[in-house]
């Protein structure tokens, strides 16, 4: 717990204090959800408390950050600098904190998904979309779904940025697409058992 508050205090003086409040919900909602699908809550609060570290960086230091830590970006990164707060995220827990493999592909996924995923980037990802301060349209049934079926709650959440995207006429992160199909073919697959 220790380790916990003192990552806790260090954002408060780093992040704007709704930025702040996202992070201690994203937490929360993480740690609700770690005891639902037996995932270490430790990781899942940690890393849903640090998911946006690098998240307010201006967007020239993040350029120089990736830059001088050899974090190699894709093309959709170099036109929308904002999807880089997550592997910057995750390099910085990594370094500052020492935190698991896991923890960092859970704060490096928490914007895109990945096809590489596990239970606790997961959770990261639906925690960060759900926690108590988030008010959208459905919020309350996304968060409902969130506690029945992780997957199709990712799947929700993922159909849901790809129409935002796309009616914004926005980028739209290959990672996601490829996230999106593997559950489309894994809840598939489920059925026909």
């Amino acid at each position: 717990m220790e380790k916990l508050e003192a990552i806790q205090n260090e954002l408060k003086q780093i992040l704007s204090e709704k930025r702040y409040l996202h992070s201690v919900g994203a937490m929360k909602k993480a740690e609700e959800l770690a005891k639902i699908y037996g995932i270490d809550i430790e990781k899942a609060k940690l890393a849903a408390l640090t998911h946006d570290i690098a998240k307010e960086m201006p967007k020239e230091e993040m350029l120089a950050y990736v830059q001088q830590n050899s974090i190699p970006i894709n093309e959709i990164e170099q036109e929308q600098l904002g999807l880089l707060h997550g592997k910057i995220g995750a390099d910085i827990v990594k370094k500052k904190y020492g935190f698991s493999e896991d923890m960092q592909k859970a704060i490096e996924y928490h914007t895109t998904g990945s096809i590489q995923m596990d239970t606790l980037a997961k959770i990261v990802f639906i925690a960060d979309k759900t926690e108590e301060t988030r008010d959208y349209d459905n919020v309350e049934e996304v968060r409902e779904l969130a506690c029945q079926n992780l997957e199709r709650c990712m799947l929700y959440l993922l159909n849901d940025v790809i129409k935002k995207n796309v009616k914004k006429e926005k980028l739209i992160a290959l990672e996601s697409i490829e996230l999106r199909n593997q559950i489309l073919i894994k809840l598939a697959n489920a059925e026909k058992i």
